[in-house]
């Protein structure tokens, strides 16, 4: 029995090492903050509402469709489970959840229907923008004249995963943490978090032509980083109704991530030799 103890007590203390060191990672990482560069970069470069503008129709239909067969189909029944966990405020936690839900449902549709050229363009928009021209001629044909949009032509590359099966069966296993208050749902938007971040970088990996080794090893060294980008970005997109627009501030966000890394890799070798030859 004692020895069982010791070993819950030293799994313990290795995990809130690792959750403390990853925390620490993500604080100076200050990744967390692109989400939020995202939706002011976005609103103040208007070429780039050009792909949310064209599939802004079918996204709010879908939108409201979801939400409205949610309501009808699963508010009543959360509510009654969560009269049980929530007490009086069930009525607002059930519409909370199934807000959320509604949301979920309707960017996994959205991404796997309507959304995959268009926010393939706003990142790549985004990266020629921050002067990453040679990084996105990787993935598709450049054209010359006007202005950063204007200037994507036919892609040779299509990064962004379908609808799979997998997404809806991972977001119904974490789903029941919800009926759990307050702790529930906090830990629920880690576990979205935590794989949204590096599905935010997927365009950026493929324009690099990193294997699965690669990339694996990449988002591992910069876990904090990634989780906490994750967290901002789940959160902007569970907002009801205005979900859509946060997908693509966070691609714009994604995009400028990448781009500071792209400068930081360039730079960081010049620099260090630099200091070799001031030695």
């Amino acid at each position: 029995m004692a020895d069982a103890v010791n070993r819950v007590q030293e799994v313990a203390k290795e995990e809130a090492s690792r959750v403390s060191a990853m925390t620490k990672e993500a604080v100076e990482s200050r990744a967390y903050l692109y989400p939020i560069k995202g939706v002011l970069y976005f609103l103040s470069h208007r070429d780039l509402w050009r792909p949310l503008m064209s599939k802004l129709a079918a996204v709010l239909t879908t939108s409201i469709g979801v939400t409205t067969l949610m309501f009808a189909v699963a508010f009543v029944p959360q509510m009654a489970i969560m009269a049980f966990t929530s007490g009086p405020a069930a009525a607002i936690s059930a519409a909370l959840l199934t807000l959320s839900e509604s949301s979920t449902i309707t960017n996994l549709i959205s991404r796997s229907f309507f959304l995959d050229e268009a926010l393939v363009d706003t990142f790549d928009g985004t990266l020629m923008k921050q002067d990453c021209t040679n990084l996105v001629s990787g993935g598709r044909q450049i054209q010359s004249g006007g202005d950063s949009m204007a200037r994507l032509g036919k892609m040779i590359k299509k990064p962004f995963a379908k609808f799979t099966p997998n997404a809806i069966i991972r977001y119904l296993m974490y789903l029941p943490l919800n009926f759990i208050p307050v702790v529930g749902t906090a830990i629920f938007i880690i576990l979205q978090g935590k794989r949204a971040g590096p599905t935010a970088h997927q365009r950026y990996f493929q324009l690099k032509e990193w294997n699965q080794r690669q990339r694996e090893a990449h988002v591992e060294q910069n876990r904090g980083g990634y989780t906490s980008f994750g967290l901002t970005a789940t959160l902007l997109e569970m907002v009801p109704f205005v979900s859509l627009f946060f997908i693509f501030t966070n691609s714009v966000g994604a995009a400028l991530w990448a781009a500071d890394l792209e400068k930081n890799a360039t730079t960081a070798p010049k620099l260090r030799e630099q200091a070799k030859k001031a030695e």
